[in-house]
């Protein structure tokens, strides 16, 4: 099969753009400003209306459309999932606060979720990067595979005991719906079991 060149997939984005109703809009900015332009961009494609920002303001966006990370954990408290015992959820405090839930339905799975800013990160460890046999192999393989994992991504974080781990985490605009989170807290847990039980064994170091 012959390579396309960039632009036939650039032109194919477009095209799906427009038929979802999108315009195009050419707009001059001070490049430092690039990162608000894009979140003002992500909520207009979510249907929410950004705030006009005056000489004084400092918001970018309505408080009542974006989540913190007390007002999401109130929500999901609330929320069917919880109240039928699916999953378990503590609130955070700390230098680094944010939401600790447990997903009783896939093995007691850990997930971490925080609000920062314009951006929501769920994420789960997975293995200790000590523990794999061969760190350049698995490294490709994760590469290679991580498109098989809708709405997840593989990364190295920091652990509770000081080691660096393998985890997996999913970001989402801070002014997602709640039906969009809960989603994506269900498909991070779904996709974490599976990394398990596809790479574990592969990769561990001999006993």
């Amino acid at each position: 099969m012959n390579a396309k060149k960039s632009s036939h997939y650039q032109a194919l984005y477009r095209e799906r753009l427009k038929a979802r109703g999108f315009v195009k809009r050419e707009v001059w900015i001070p490049p430092e400003m690039s990162t608000v332009l894009k979140d003002c961009e992500n909520a207009l494609r979510e249907g929410l209306m950004p705030e006009i920002p005056t000489a004084k303001g400092k918001k970018i966006m309505n408080q009542e459309d974006v989540w913190t990370t007390e007002s999401l954990f109130d929500a999901i408290s609330a929320s069917d999932n919880a109240t039928n015992k699916e999953l378990l959820i503590e609130l955070v405090e700390g230098a680094d606060p944010g939401i600790l839930i447990t997903m009783n339905e896939f093995g007691d799975l850990p997930i971490f979720m925080s609000v920062s800013g314009s951006q929501i990160v769920a994420e789960s460890l997975l293995w200790p990067v000590k523990d794999v046999d061969d760190a350049e192999a698995f490294n490709a393989m994760l590469l290679r595979s991580h498109k098989l994992m809708p709405l997840s991504t593989f990364g190295i974080a920091p652990g509770p005991d000081g080691q660096d781990y393998y985890e997996i985490f999913g970001a989402l605009s801070a002014g997602s719906k709640l039906e969009s989170i809960l989603e994506e807290i269900e498909t991070l847990a779904d996709n974490a079991i599976q990394a398990v039980e596809a790479f574990d064994t592969a990769f561990r170091k001999s006993a």
